[in-house]
């Protein structure tokens, strides 16, 4: 994860802890998945690219997501996905489902996918 979303990251799993209590009820996972963009030569067509993932995934309500790397740089990209539900099996199915629906959607090839769960 690149260091720049960390604070970022730290202040919704607060929230959430906040919002839940000292020990939350709910099942709290990261996605990282981290792009290569070959032949991309701007950040217009890298937008185009990656196929609005913010607004395909951050309607959800129990998925926060940002660009959380690259995101100066045209031939690259970070992402990062919060997700929470009341269980591991929900959150677990669920970042397969972003998963899978990444490759479908995403002019871009996956190079690295992080999963951490907290």
């Amino acid at each position: 994860m690149h260091a720049d979303a960390q604070p970022l990251l730290n202040i919704m799993l607060d929230a959430i802890i906040n919002f839940f209590g000292k020990e939350p009820k709910m099942h709290i996972a990261i996605l990282t998945l981290t792009f290569s963009l070959p032949g991309c030569g701007s950040l217009k067509e890298k937008r185009q690219r990656m196929g609005g993932l913010h607004a395909r995934f951050g309607s959800t309500p129990s998925v926060a997501v940002c660009e959380s790397g690259g995101r100066a740089r045209h031939d690259a990209s970070e992402w990062t996905f919060v997700i929470v539900g009341l269980s591991k099996r929900e959150v677990e199915s669920q970042c397969s489902q972003i998963e899978e629906k990444i490759e479908r959607i995403v002019d871009a090839r996956v190079m690295n996918v992080e999963r951490e769960f907290i």
